[in-house]
């Protein structure tokens, strides 16, 4: 689609850049958290392309040039530009207005803006953002971009060479990249060759002792045309549908399941990966509107962008914005950092057919939000920072890079007014929201009549545009229900949205990835079963040791007593 093009993004100046560089986060009269977390991340990722070859940097460039044109943006020139006010997380009509901290700076800058001058961004549709310049700022949605090893973010890089289709956009995910427990195991180096044949040594300090295959997702323009192209070069990377041709592939991708087709187990430069290809429309639209949330609940985690497209990072922080809305609406007034990313976090897996099979870890979601908060952090706290119905309940530290970077399980509050909540539930994602509107018409015994009449007064815009999105009479009936019945209907709401097109896209695994291939993935996630219900099984016991010992002892000293009573009982009767 022409409209989703990646176009060119003005580059910020070398003396712009040097200035930037140079200027200490104190001589910049902004101090709120969304500031000093772009600034911090501006300071990694310098830091990071400081230590990395040249000739890595060259070849990176000329990739990125190969595919989005010469002047597309990268992290770290939208990091460069990070003074500015950090609109990625603003809200301009919000739940309620929330006045600005940041005093506004000069204009002949262009790296920096004037919030006073950004539209609001949930109000854009991905389909009019056709490149970078369309965005918000020049650091909209920067919290997207987490910060991983530089040899590793190089390696990841050479390997999306080795496709000669183009991908308009990608991300790598998972516990490949993201570990999710402990891995400091010693294993040999046959051993993690059996998974990575040529594994590149960043790759061996970031997995350490559990190698696992490395899940990525492909963005691409037109499916048809990509699998064409794909199949003449990696024919070997697809099973037996391929012989049917690339119309058949596309037709099995995008008419079952939630439009993704995966091929997994494939070797590319030395590292074991599967990669899933959808079109850059289908991932818009489950972001934006949360049709199925297959691709949109992943991108609810941290992820490493390695090809960024603008359309899709519009859509991707209001499929954020859209999570904490949630969660905040299944969360009590007063909760800590830990409870709203796992209540974000497990989203995704609420309906997923693979969670009630013997093949998922139970405690998938803890261990994801226990070993990656920091990234958590990065991904949300700006958004939590411009949001005015919640906040950190220790807002003296808030915008620290001790406190961005620190291990600490922060607190935070919510204000539970009705009218606030009400308003949240009217900007939940479209498609979601429309479910959660089903589930409560049987529950106030609504008429059809009067449930379509409902629908349409709720749609997010008309003949004349967009419509201001605010809480009506309906809304605060929801938002009047008890947090417990709320809380239910939201569940059963993701449920339903996650439920069949997760059952059907796991169905399309035994014709996309074949038989074979199949039953490995069963079985490897098996094995990881039975692993995390061992160290469950050692812990428990581990725990009562002590107190079957205490038990013994108590058991023994009462026998003690036992004996001296009938010791006692003897003397006095002689």
């Amino acid at each position: 689609m022409a409209s989703l093009r990646v176009a060119s993004a003005a580059r910020v100046s070398p003396a712009h850049l040097i200035l930037l560089l140079r200027t200490p986060c104190s001589a910049s009269p902004r101090t709120t958290l969304a500031y000093r977390y772009s600034h911090l991340q501006r300071r990694h990722l310098t830091s990071d392309s400081q230590n990395s070859k040249s000739k890595d940097a060259q070849s990176a460039a000329e990739s990125s040039r190969s595919h989005y044109g010469s002047d597309a943006p990268s992290p770290s020139s939208l990091s460069s530009s990070s003074s500015s006010s950090f609109s990625s997380g603003s809200s301009s009509h919000s739940e309620t207005s929330r006045p600005s901290t940041a005093s506004s700076t000069t204009s002949h800058s262009p790296t920096f803006l004037d919030d006073s001058t950004v539209k609001d961004w949930e109000d854009y549709k991905y389909t009019d953002v056709a490149g970078f310049k369309d965005l918000p700022s020049r650091t909209f949605g920067v919290n997207q971009h987490m910060l991983i090893n530089t040899e590793l973010r190089t390696a990841f890089t050479h390997l999306l060479r080795e496709f000669r289709a183009p991908i308009m956009f990608c991300f790598a995910y998972g516990s490949g990249v993201f570990p999710q427990g402990n891995n400091e195991r010693s294993i040999t180096d046959a051993e993690f060759r059996a998974v990575h044949p040529k594994p590149p040594e960043a790759l061996r300090l970031t997995q350490k002792g559990n190698p696992k295959m490395i899940d990525f997702i492909f963005g691409v323009s037109h499916t048809e045309h990509w699998h064409w192209l794909n199949m003449k070069q990696h024919r070997d990377h697809y099973s037996g549908i391929a012989s049917l041709g690339s119309g058949a592939v596309a037709a099995v991708q995008e008419k079952f399941g939630a439009g993704v087709y995966f091929n997994p187990y494939v070797v590319v430069n030395g590292m074991l990966i599967k990669y899933g290809v959808t079109s850059i429309n289908n991932l818009c639209h489950d972001l934006a509107n949360w049709d199925t949330l297959y691709l949109a609940g992943r991108l609810h985690k941290p992820v490493k962008i390695l090809r960024d497209n603008a359309a899709v990072r519009i859509a991707n922080q209001q499929n954020l914005v859209g999570a904490v809305r949630t969660a905040l609406l299944m969360l009590p007034e007063v909760f800590s950092e830990f409870d709203l990313f796992s209540t974000i976090a497990a989203i995704s897996y609420l309906g997923d057919p693979r969670m009630a099979l013997p093949t998922e870890n139970r405690n998938k979601v803890n261990n994801i939000v226990t070993n990656n908060l920091v990234n958590f952090r990065r991904l949300y706290a700006p958004l939590i920072d411009k949001l005015p119905n919640i906040h950190y309940i220790d807002e003296i530290a808030l915008g620290s890079d001790e406190w961005l970077e620190s291990s600490r399980n922060h607190m935070l509050m919510q204000d539970m007014d009705l009218v606030k909540r009400a308003n949240m539930v009217r900007r939940l994602p479209s498609a979601f929201r429309q479910r959660l509107y089903f589930l409560y018409q049987g529950k106030f015994r609504m008429t059809r009549s009067e449930f379509n009449k409902l629908m349409e007064e709720s749609a997010d815009e008309d003949a004349n545009g967009f419509k201001r999105r605010q809480g009506g009479p309906f809304e605060m009936r929801i938002a009047e229900d008890s947090s417990h019945d709320l809380q239910d209907m939201v569940r059963k709401a993701i449920k339903k949205t996650i439920s069949w097109p997760s059952t059907t896209q796991s169905a399309k695994g035994l014709v996309t990835a074949g038989f074979s291939r199949t039953m490995r993935y069963v079985g490897e996630k098996l094995d990881r079963y039975k692993e995390s219900s061992g160290k469950k099984k050692a812990e428990s016991k581990a725990e009562s040791k002590p107190e079957e010992a205490a038990g013994e002892k108590s058991g023994d000293s009462e026998k003690k007593v036992e004996k001296t009573n009938e010791a006692n009982d003897e003397k006095k009767s002689t």
